[in-house]
This record gives structure tokens, C-alpha cells and sequence, in this order.
């Protein structure tokens, strides 16, 4: 049996990339773009970025060769009218999303599956006043795509279980690792990452060193500390999402957004796409002596905001660990970390957090349901 057609919607470095894992795996791949650029470019691009894998061994020519004929870049969207599932990578905003679904459903098969790349936006909401909602879902691949394994799959409430099983099974059938995660704001991943740079950044309010403190972590086993990690992707989007979280989340001091991170941004020193960071370009320093101390600090947050997402349900505690770890690089996921220092450990850390802590972000350390002795 013929795999199906995928149209990807945007060709920009996620969208060219979601082609490429589709390609590669013997997928044929109809794409387009509503820059003439980007259409235009696109072959070249992925040609140069299948090449270093060619140099490397990792992949023949005649594989390269065929991921490349495996692609077709469209000028418009009445090509895709054979996909069998279309994932949109255009911008990050509503209107501009629920208008591109709405011009496709005029297009393709109503058994045709419509996914989103969003990470932020709620997929309901995507899939309102669609003629059919049901075919409607989050597909969420990671930056960038051909490296990093992980899929997050989120449906909405009314979105069709035939349409989950394709989906999930064509994603994996390209190499990845589905996760099942529920249409909540951040999935997992960007949920259960904010603890890792939030409570870095309360480390750094009271005075301790960014570097000491990815310093820290990275003793740990952690690819990047927190604040490494926020230079990589950009302190105003950092910002931006802690934010969104914060407010989608009513405003609880888990998700506070902390003045030091405010005023990075505002000094324009965002990381390495302007070539100054919180710590780049500096080299990693030595761990400090207390070392095991901020560790544990930061993963007793992670481990309650791990549980605080399997409360509210539609997730599993080895799902989270595994999007943890192919999503974020972690060495382990919350519910190790939990299993590692134990829960009276972890209970006791956050107990010291909150009475430590100015009263408006006491209840940021109030321990999860499902967390606390019973």
C-alpha cells in the first residue's frame, strides 16, 4: 500500500523541516508558501541541509536524491487537494490559522486530516466553525524537526479517534515518538519546562549567579542549563510564552514572569540571535558547593508541575517523562526525579520554598494534588 500524500502549509525552518521528516520517510510531500521566496528557495534549502548527512555517511545519495523528488513545492493551495493529512506551519496567530483551514476544507477530501504545528494557541479554537471539527489537530514537532523525535498529538474535545489513530500512525511511521497530550495551554512540554526557567530565575532574584546556576544543572546531567537554554531560544520569546501561561493559567504565581527576565528583554540582549545572553557567550563555569541544593530546588518544582498536568488528566506520568526528555534533552523526566530523591524530600524542599518565599508567590511552592504524603 502506497503511503499518503502530506501537505505541509509554510517554508519556513519548521515547515521545510516537517517536509523533510515526511520525505525522507518515503512520504510524498506537497508543500507551498504564500512567500514566492520561500517556495522558490525551498529545494535548495533542503538540499543544503540533507547534504552534511550525505558527507556524514547517514544518508546515500540515492536516498537524498529521493527525499528531494519526494517533494513538491505548490503555488497555491488548490494542489494539496490530495493530501490525506496537511500540517500548517504559518504563523503563530488565530484568525490567520482558522482562515487558512477554512479556505482548505474547500479543497480536500472531507476524510482529509487538518493538523496544526501550534504550541500555544487552544485547538478548539482552531477548529471553530470548521464544517468539520472533528478532523482537526495539534501536531506539534520540535525545533528542529528532523533531529528531535518528539511529537506532541493534542486533540480537542470533539476531534474523531480515526482521526488520532492516522495521524499518530503516519507521524510515527516517519520516525517519531507520538505523545498523547490534552488541548491545554502549553501541551507538556512547554507546561511542565516552565519550572525550569522560572524558578532559575527566582534563584537569580535572590542573588545567586546565572552561571553558578546552570553550573549547577548541567553537574546534573542537563545538555543546557536554564539560562543557557533561554539564550538558545530567545529571552523575549521566553518571555513571551511565560507570559501567555501566566495569563492562560489565571495568573498564578507558578507562571510568574520575574523582573530580571523583563528587563533582559527590554535591554535587547536576548541571547544568541543578538550575540549577548543572560551567560553567552561565556563558557560554562564550575559547579558551585551547593550545587546538589539548586538542583533539587528546580526539580522539586518540575516534579509538582509534572503532577499538577497528570491532576488535570489526559496524560500519563511516562508520557510527560518521555516528552521531557526528547522534547527538552532532560536526562530524566519529573517522575524519575521524583523517584530519585523521594516524595518526603520533595515535600520538604518545596515546604522551605514557600516559607522562604514573599507571600504574592507563596502559593507558587503549594505542592500538587496527588503530590503531598497521604
Amino acid at each position: 500500500m502506497n503511503p499518503p500524500t502530506i501537505g505541509v502549509v509554510g517554508l519556513g525552518t519548521m515547515g521545510l523541516g516537517i517536509a523533510q521528516v515526511f520525505a525522507q520517510a518515503g512520504f510524498p510531500v506537497i508543500a507551498t508558501d504564500a512567500q514566492p521566496s520561500a517556495r522558490n528557495s525551498a529545494r535548495d534549502r533542503l538540499s543544503d541541509s540533507l547534504q552534511p548527512r550525505v558527507a556524514a555517511g547517514k544518508l546515500s545519495e540515492a536516498d537524498c536524491d529521493r527525499t528531494l523528488a519526494d517533494l513538491s513545492v505548490a503555488t497555491d493551495l488548490a494542489a494539496l487537494a490530495p493530501c490525506a493529512l496537511i500540517i500548517e506551519a504559518i504563523v503563530e496567530k488565530l484568525d490567520a490559522k482558522r482562515s487558512l483551514f477554512a479556505t482548505l476544507e474547500g479543497v480536500i477530501e472531507p476524510s482529509a486530516i487538518l493538523a496544526t504545528n501550534t504550541s500555544s494557541l487552544p485547538i478548539h479554537a482552531v477548529a471553530e466553525d470548521l464544517r468539520h471539527p472533528d478532523r482537526v489537530l495539534a501536531l506539534h514537532f520540535f525545533n528542529p524537526p528532523p533531529a528531535m523525535k518528539l511529537v506532541e498529538l493534542a486533540p480537542h474535545a470533539t476531534t474523531a479517534a480515526d482521526t488520532i489513530a492516522r495521524a499518530r500512525a503516519w507521524t510515527e511511521a516517519a520516525g517519531k515518538t507520538v505523545i498523547l497530550c490534552p488541548d491545554r495551554p502549553g501541551f507538556i512540554v512547554n507546561r511542565c519546562a516552565r519550572p525550569y526557567y522560572g524558578e532559575a530565575l527566582a534563584l537569580l532574584a535572590e542573588g545567586r549567579a546565572a552561571s553558578e546556576i546552570d553550573a549547577a544543572m548541567m553537574a546534573a546531567g542537563y545538555r543546557l542549563g536554564p539560562f543557557a537554554l533561554i539564550d538558545l531560544i530567545g529571552a523575549d520569546i521566553n518571555l513571551a510564552a511565560t507570559e501567555g501561561m501566566h495569563s492562560s493559567m489565571g495568573g498564578h504565581p507558578r507562571y510568574h514572569p520575574f523582573d530580571a527576565l523583563k528587563a533582559q528583554v527590554a535591554s535587547g540582549h536576548l541571547g544568541r540571535k543578538t550575540g549577548r545572553g543572560f551567560i553567552f557567550p561565556e563558557p560554562p563555569h564550575n559547579p558551585p558547593p551547593d550545587a546538589g541544593a539548586i538542583v533539587l530546588r528546580i526539580e522539586a518544582m518540575l516534579v509538582s508541575e509534572a503532577h499538577w498536568l497528570l491532576h488535570e488528566g489526559g496524560v500519563t506520568s511516562q508520557g510527560i517523562d518521555t516528552a521531557m526528555r526528547l522534547g527538552l534533552n532532560f536526562p530524566h523526566g519529573p517522575f524519575d526525579a521524583l523517584a530519585r530523591h523521594g516524595r518526603d524530600v520533595i515535600l520538604q524542599e518545596l515546604a522551605r520554598c514557600r516559607a522562604a518565599a514573599p507571600d504574592p508567590l507563596k502559593p507558587r511552592y503549594d505542592p500538587a494534588p496527588g503530590l503531598e504524603a497521604t
